[in-house]
C-alpha cells in the first residue's frame, strides 16, 4: 500500500526532529509472492550494511536506530537487524506475512533487536489471512483479537491496519495493551496482567508477552 511510507513519516517528522530512511524494494516486492518472499533475507542484509556503513560514516549509534517493517518488510527490518547483531535499539513488525513464513527460519524474532515488537491484525490461522498470527517478537500485540478489525470486511484491510495503527501511535500513544496469560485469555478479551502501550517511538521501551487491546474503526483508533 503507497499510503504506508508517508502515512507513518510524516507522523514521525511532525512529532520530532528526526530522520526517516525510507527503502524501496518495489521491483522485488512487486514481483509475485513467492519471489518476492524469497529475496527478503538478502534484501534485509542489504538494508543491514548500509545501516553499518551509516553507523561507522556519521557515528549515528546503534541505539538511535528503529527499524520499521510491515507485511515481508516486517521480517526484512528482522534480517537487517540480524545483519547488525541485534544492536538496533527496536524493531517493529507490522502484521509481519504468514504465507510461507511459519517455520521459516528466516522470519522476524526476538533476537533481531534490543526490543522487538510485532502488530498482528490479520491472524494467520483465518480463511486467507495475510499475518502470521503467532508470537514472533518480545512483544506480541492483537489489536481487536488480531484476526479482523472494526470497520473492516476483507483481509487487505485487516492486514493494512497494522500500520495505520502504529501511525496513530507515533502521534499519540494512546493505545494500551493488557498482559494475556495464554490464548484462551487473548480470545475472549479477559487479559488482566499489566500494561504495555503498543507502538510509539520509544526507543528506550520494553515489554514482554502477548497483549490485546480493543481500537475504534476510525483513526485515530
Amino acid at each position: 500500500n503507497t499510503d504506508i511510507n508517508p502515512t507513518i513519516r510524516d507522523a514521525y517528522l511532525n512529532k520530532a526532529e528526526t530522520n526517516v530512511i525510507v527503502l524501496d524494494w518495489r521491483r522485488l516486492a512487486l514481483s509475485d509472492y513467492y519471489t518476492a518472499a524469497r529475496g527478503v533475507p538478502a534484501v534485509g542484509r542489504g538494508l543491514g550494511q548500509f545501516l553499518a556503513f551509516l553507523n561507522s560514516v556519521t557515528r549515528q549509534p546503534f541505539t538511535s536506530m528503529h527499524l520499521v517493517g510491515f507485511s515481508l518488510g516486517a521480517h526484512l527490518v528482522g534480517n537487517a537487524g540480524r545483519e547488525l547483531g541485534g544492536r538496533a535499539a527496536r524493531i517493529t513488525a507490522l502484521d509481519p506475512a504468514g504465507p510461507l513464513w511459519n517455520y521459516n527460519s528466516n522470519r522476524v524474532n526476538p533476537n533481531d533487536g534490543v526490543y522487538v515488537e510485532a502488530i498482528h491484525t490479520d491472524g494467520g490461522y483465518t480463511v486467507g489471512g495475510l499475518g502470521i498470527g503467532t508470537n514472533v517478537a518480545n512483544a506480541d500485540f492483537y489489536p481487536n483479537g488480531g484476526i479482523s478489525q472494526p470497520g473492516c470486511l476483507t483481509n487487505i484491510c485487516n492486514h493494512n491496519r497494522a500500520w495505520e495503527l502504529f501511525a496513530a501511535t507515533v502521534s499519540y500513544n494512546h493505545l494500551v495493551g493488557r498482559l494475556c496469560a495464554n490464548n484462551t485469555q487473548l480470545t475472549f478479551n479477559n487479559c488482566r496482567g499489566a500494561e504495555l502501550r503498543m507502538g510509539n517511538d520509544d526507543l528506550r521501551k520494553w515489554g514482554a508477552g502477548m497483549y490485546r487491546l480493543d481500537t475504534a474503526r476510525r483513526y485515530p483508533f
